[in-house]
């Protein structure tokens, strides 16, 4: 079974992946904010895209665009959270 803590790590490379961005130093924390101009990502709409997409094909999940979605979305503590949610 995966940790919460290298779900985020495996996460994090994802994001930084799927968007074409470099890792950086500190690392991300689980709650930090990734979307948006204030944020260290400083990610947008069309990056939520490309990281939705590379979601669906690496774990097989769907994100729908609500509010919901959004919330998983605002950092990857979430987004590791809501993953390990749906595969229990």
């Amino acid at each position: 079974m995966t940790t919460r803590h290298a779900m985020i790590a495996e996460l994090t490379a994802l994001i930084l992946e799927a968007t074409e961005k470099a890792p950086m130093a500190p690392p991300l924390s689980p709650d930090e904010a990734i979307f948006g101009t204030g944020t260290r990502l400083a990610l947008d709409s069309l990056d939520a895209l490309q990281v939705s997409m590379a979601l669906q094909k690496r774990y097989g999940v769907r994100l729908a665009d609500s509010k919901e979605t959004r919330r998983i979305l605002a950092c990857v503590g979430n987004l590791a959270d809501y993953l390990l949610q749906k595969r229990t």
